[in-house]
């Protein structure tokens, strides 16, 4: 039983408990609210990387001319709706390698499933997309989980369910030319009467170039990759004798073109048609299905258990002679349609690899130059299109 005194029987005043409770708190070390702020600041910073906005930069001229080498962007996350995180054991606010280093930043001890939120939009036609690379592995053939798979940045050129064609360079979608990006880019040969100084090309903005071969008599020959403006411009000057487009024509194989199959003949100029599977799309399982799908199947469309043996499909060893696809697919290109490896080599992105969308360019350094003529003022700050 408790019971209560109406005085103190050793004549001390007696404490409540809300005097105590106002007792001043012990105050906090500096190095106490240094390690609390940083990690506030570590959690909130993971946060928004994942759910809103991430940065990325461009490290290659895949997308050269819309893109460059150099530039940095902001991602939105949020646009298609941010992915949960497969691979929770990993170093804070680092994409797959440790900082400035080949060391891996993560453990593969617990994998969970990915669940896309809801977001704003779906992935478009013409969408400038930051995505995981599929076939992304070791030299040891070791896959990563789909979160740690290296960045790419593309841009999307077919959806789910469309179907592609490559003409002479240009797309068709479902029997009709596609929109081309306005400065999409191809590979010429370009004959002059004499060397052309660097400085020509520099002016036209055009940062690939070179001889078109080793000839010492043919040192005038120039391989450029460039836009159509571009090569306008040049052909305005006296020097120019003449100016080619090189495209590999119809029916010659190229070997490492997707599906890499010697029963089609197409190359990165002449491909197609080819249509990109969506969800619920139902194929019949023969050779040719095989050799375009079977990779998407048995890798990307979360079936723990397929394999292709002897020109047949078996997953959960039976064999299946009809397919359904679980989730979409895109089908994604380099706007430096000559200088990208992209959906033309390793076939389809899955939807789950899908990162977010390319929001705008907050930075743009040109390694070429030195001091503050590195920055790109003009492409500071600029959308992305």
């Amino acid at each position: 039983m408790n019971m209560a005194f109406p005085f103190n029987l050793f004549g001390k005043k007696k404490t409540t408990v809300s005097e105590a409770e106002a007792k001043p708190k012990k105050k906090k070390s500096a190095l106490r609210e240094w390690i609390d702020a940083i990690v506030f600041a570590v959690i909130a910073a993971t946060i928004i990387r994942w759910a809103f906005l991430s940065a990325y930069t461009i490290p290659t001229s895949s997308m050269e001319g819309t893109q460059l080498v150099g530039d940095f962007l902001f991602v939105s996350k949020i646009t298609y709706g941010p992915r949960t995180p497969k691979t929770i054991l990993r170093v804070p606010l680092t994409d797959n390698k440790l900082w400035g280093s080949s060391i891996p930043s993560y453990l593969t001890w617990i994998q969970l499933p990915i669940t896309r939120l809801p977001g704003f939009a779906t992935v478009k036609n013409n969408d400038i997309v930051v995505f995981n690379y599929p076939t992304d592995s070791t030299r040891e053939g070791y896959m990563p989980p789909v979160d740690m798979k290296t960045h790419y940045i593309k841009r999307c050129i077919a959806i789910g369910g469309d179907k592609i064609e490559i003409k002479d360079g240009q797309v068709f979608i479902n029997g009709t030319a596609a929109q081309n990006p306005p400065q999409m880019q191809f590979s010429y040969i370009v004959k002059s009467k004499q060397g052309i100084n660097d400085k020509v090309f520099q002016e036209l903005n055009i940062s690939e170039y070179g001889y078109a071969n080793d000839f010492a008599e043919r040192m005038t020959d120039y391989q450029v990759w460039a836009t159509e403006g571009q090569i306008a411009e040049l052909k305005k000057m006296d020097f120019v004798k003449g100016v080619e487009k090189i495209l590999q024509p119809k029916g010659q194989r190229r070997p490492d073109v997707f599906p890499q199959s010697e029963d089609f003949n197409w190359n990165q100029d002449n491909f197609g048609p080819l249509t990109i599977p969506k969800k619920g799309m139902k194929i019949t399982i023969n050779k040719q299905n095989l050799a375009l799908y079977g990779m998407a199947i048995t890798k990307f469309d979360w079936n723990e258990k397929a394999v292709i043996k002897g020109g047949k499909l078996y997953i959960d060893d039976k064999e299946v002679k009809e397919y359904t696809f679980k989730q979409d697919y895109f089908f994604m290109m380099g706007d430096n349609r000559h200088n990208s490896l992209d959906s033309r080599f390793w076939g389809y992105v899955p939807e789950d690899h899908i990162v977010g969308q390319a929001a705008f360019t907050w930075l743009s350094l040109d390694y070429k130059k030195s001091w503050l003529s590195k920055v790109r003022w003009g492409r500071m700050f600029t959308g992305i299109r």
